[in-house]
């Protein structure tokens, strides 16, 4: 358990580990659920938004975006749906030129506070591992919604499928620790505005700024949370914010189209 975050060997990872690497010189973290046999499920944009949205900066550094166009290992790597942001990968392709750190669940407050980045552990406690996986293999061909940085992002499908909980009112932020972290820095900082005239100097007041930052990251966890519910995973698709909105227009317009199945990985070398 590190301080600020959990990095762990490959060996010590297990089918229905939630994992995580940095990206971007830690600037932020992609989330992802080990299901075993070198694999992991994970969460991005739909295909057809992220060439449309790359405009967007901001959402692509977010999403997964760093795939590689070929997997010299696995000739799988890389399935998903047309209409899906939900996308299986070999543990290379997901982790890319990161490190692997393992997200942590059920730990006390003392140790969730002292965690000061967000989006690394929760005090919430994780199902069982066969449910976790279950839940992933799931969403793999059923999707999980749109994908939406602050609502609805790597996190948030990596944590309810640990989990099986989901705020029960949208708008608003999800349960990612992460986006309430980035959230909650500006938000800090301008929420502990009026102590001014009780901070001395610069470091009373960067003091002040980060109680108000580490309490509005705890009352945003999905272990403190009252606003969250547990939702079965087959019914999921008709709760609110993650229905799967198909386009009838674009399933005419292609009579031919052919449903991919999800082929088990085989490797092409040994290492």
């Amino acid at each position: 358990m590190g301080l600020l975050s959990n990095r762990v060997e490959r060996s010590e990872i297990r089918p229905g580990d939630h994992i995580y690497t940095w990206r971007a010189v830690y600037a932020y973290a992609h989330h992802g659920i080990y299901v075993g046999g070198s694999k992991v499920v994970h969460f991005t944009r739909k295909k057809e938004v992220e060439s449309s949205n790359s405009s967007n900066s901001f959402s692509s550094l977010i999403s997964f975006s760093e795939a590689s166009s070929e997997c010299p290992t696995f000739p799988d790597c890389g399935f998903q749906l047309s209409d899906s942001g939900v996308v299986l990968t070999c543990l290379d392709c997901f982790l890319g030129n990161g490190s692997l750190y393992c997200f942590e669940y059920g730990v006390p407050s003392a140790i969730f506070l002292a965690k000061l980045r967000g989006g690394t552990c929760t005090i919430a406690q994780s199902d069982p591992s066969e449910v976790v996986v279950r839940r992933a293999m799931h969403l793999l061909q059923n999707g999980f919604g749109n994908y939406d940085i602050f609502e609805k992002n790597c996190e948030d499908f990596a944590l309810y499928c640990k989990t099986g909980l989901i705020p029960a009112d949208e708008p608003g932020i999800g349960a990612s620790g992460q986006a309430s972290a980035a959230v909650g820095i500006p938000l800090a900082a301008l929420m502990s505005s009026p102590f001014k005239m009780f901070a001395a100097g610069p470091l009373g007041m960067a003091t002040v700024t980060a109680g108000m930052y580490c309490a509005g990251r705890y009352i945003t966890d999905l272990g403190v949370r009252k606003d969250v519910t547990k939702v079965e995973v087959e019914n999921l698709s008709s709760h609110l914010g993650f229905r799967r909105i198909e386009d009838a227009e674009s399933v005419n317009s292609s009579p031919d189209k052919v449903k991919k199945t999800l082929l088990p990985m085989k490797r092409k070398r040994e290492r």
